[in-house]
């Protein structure tokens, strides 16, 4: 299969100034934006489309969430940062690193202005429309640090008709759309924060890359599941020379950058004796395998698997031992442990070592080829490695894949066949986050019109007919899986109408889901493993 060069590239592979395009010059009200560099009038007109289409989401569902994060607000607004990560007013409890509480607490600061009623510790569960304005305004603005860094992609890349349209899918994607502007939440803001580090990578600018991503993880602590793909790229390409010395200044300068971005975060909290309390509060253990919705992954399919051995000891007399405890567990889908009832249970040292084994082939790998565009793949296969095998992942963790994937996507045919199945799959599994009639046909058509704005165009400028019989079949098998969506949407929203909600039946709507959504997730982790594995960097 022929390769298509990637949309973004190293500094030496840059377009010149004379090649690159220009915004036309203009007097018109869009200009105000060209503080973040040449402006087109498109990419102004996609910004405020978006911005004004989440305005009109103000009034939308909104999660438990949405009173978590006001919550934060009050916490970090009425009480001295010593008693941040004790305070328990309310049950939605400070559990974010210090870098998001800074940021919770700078944003307190208007919002007792607007309303001090936002800030007020015991007003629990407040919704009137200044806190329900101001906060999904919060959102809109602090996602400007994703859109400042997707425009960045377009103009460092070295096909920037190709890159636009990425960099639109990310801007416009169901997922932030779904999670942060109806769910609630902040994942545009910190997910820009993680492409502006892969940018300075792209750009040369490692210690900045690694920097960023510090930044990052002391925002949210999710994001140290990409943490070994940084390590290894940054040590290798940056702190050691092609011949694998250490270069000393390089590896001071990035252990002491790095070690103050630490210091600035949990420094206040080490000279209080409160690290231990942090630290509790950002990894409770106690949960289980698998959330209320199983996250896709491969853990669904093996919880799947118990069940259907259950019914299978239950109705048909089949000899298996069976775990009694285990079955309670299995038939419900709901929040606790997962106790399996046939298959031997799953422990957090079994879901750790797998995805450690997985994680280090990818990592031999960007070490042996630490080029930027192995780092991508390696990083992106980091994630989906903890997505497929971690414990207690919840399915918004999908994010952590879709958004580097989507930087691979115009690598070539077979990238981009693998970022569709990945994306369609992945944006299903974050359906039932929203299940309120009005946003429910919201969420499918929203998704329906974006992929056909940036996965259609894709698919014209990177299709190959497959070079073989098996390809071909391949081919079918992939694409009638894809248009099984559409049934799927079909029984989850058809089924609980014929049952009249049962509640013996009423989980199989989920569970059909989270399968479903985990063959082509897991299908699509193969295809990039091989990828990255067999191609050359």
């Amino acid at each position: 299969m022929n390769t298509v060069k990637q949309s973004h590239s190293s500094p030496t592979d840059q377009l010149d100034d004379s090649q690159k395009p220009h915004a036309p010059k203009s007097t018109s009200a869009w200009t105000w934006l060209n503080f973040l560099g040449d402006v087109s009038k498109s990419e102004v007109d996609v910004l405020l489309l978006s911005m004004a289409f989440k305005f009109l989401l103000f009034p939308a569902y909104r999660s438990t969430d949405f009173e978590v994060h006001r919550n934060w607000l009050a916490i970090t607004h009425s009480l001295p940062i010593s008693q941040w990560y004790y305070d328990t007013t309310s049950e939605w409890t400070l559990d974010y690193p210090p870098f998001f509480a800074y940021f919770e607490s700078l944003m307190s600061i208007p919002a007792s202005f607007i309303d001090p009623k936002i800030v007020d510790l015991q007003n629990l569960q407040y919704d009137a429309w200044t806190v329900i304005a101001y906060q999904r305004l919060t959102v809109i603005i602090s996602e400007l640090v994703l859109g400042a860094a997707l425009l960045r992609f377009i103009r460092v890349s070295v096909d920037p008709s190709r890159q636009r349209i990425l960099s639109a899918s990310l801007f416009l994607h169901p997922g932030f759309l779904m999670i942060d502007h109806i769910h609630f939440q902040y994942n545009g803001f910190m997910f820009g924060i993680l492409l502006w580090s892969i940018l300075m990578a792209c750009e040369g600018r490692k210690l900045a890359s690694g920097i960023l991503f510090a930044v990052l993880l002391n925002f949210k602590h999710i994001y140290m599941y990409l943490a070994p793909a940084y390590f290894i790229y940054l040590l290798r390409s940056y702190c050691m020379s092609p011949a694998g010395a250490i270069i000393p200044t390089r590896f001071i300068s990035l252990a002491n950058s790095v070690l103050l971005v630490f210091l600035a975060s949990l420094g206040p909290f080490v000279l209080m004796g409160q690290l231990p309390q942090l630290l509790s509060r950002l990894f409770p253990f106690t949960r289980g395998l698998n959330h209320a919705y199983w996250a896709p992954n491969a853990w669904a399919l093996v919880t799947a698997a118990d069940r259907v051995l259950l019914q299978l000891v239950k109705h048909l007399g089949v000899e298996l031992v069976v775990n009694e405890s285990g079955i309670a567990s299995t038939s419900r889908g709901l929040v606790g442990d997962t106790v399996f009832a046939v298959i031997p249970n799953i422990k957090p040292i079994h879901t750790f070592i797998v995805t450690i084994i997985f994680q280090m082939v990818y990592l031999i790998k960007l070490w042996s080829a630490p080029t930027y565009k192995s780092f991508v793949a390696a990083l992106t296969l980091c994630g989906y490695a903890s997505y497929m095998f971690g414990w207690h992942v919840h399915e918004k963790a999908i994010l952590l894949v879709l958004v580097p994937l989507t930087l691979l996507a115009s690598e070539n045919y077979a990238y981009y066949k693998t970022f569709v199945i990945a994306s369609v799959a992945g944006v299903f599994s974050l359906f039932p986050l929203i299940f309120t009639p009005a946003e429910t046909l919201l969420k499918i058509v929203y998704s329906f019109i974006w992929g056909g704005m940036i996965l259609y165009p894709l698919h014209k400028q990177l299709y190959e007919f497959p070079s073989s019989l098996p390809w071909v079949l391949l081919e079918s098998f992939e694409n009638a899986y894809l248009y099984g969506f559409a049934f799927l949407q079909a029984f989850v929203t058809l089924f609980p109408l014929m049952t009249g909600g049962n509640p013996d039946t009423e989980f199989l709507p989920l569970m059909a889901t989270s399968v479903y959504c985990a063959v082509g997730l897991i299908w699509s982790f193969i295809r990039l493993s091989t990828l990255y594995i067999i191609q050359q960097y």
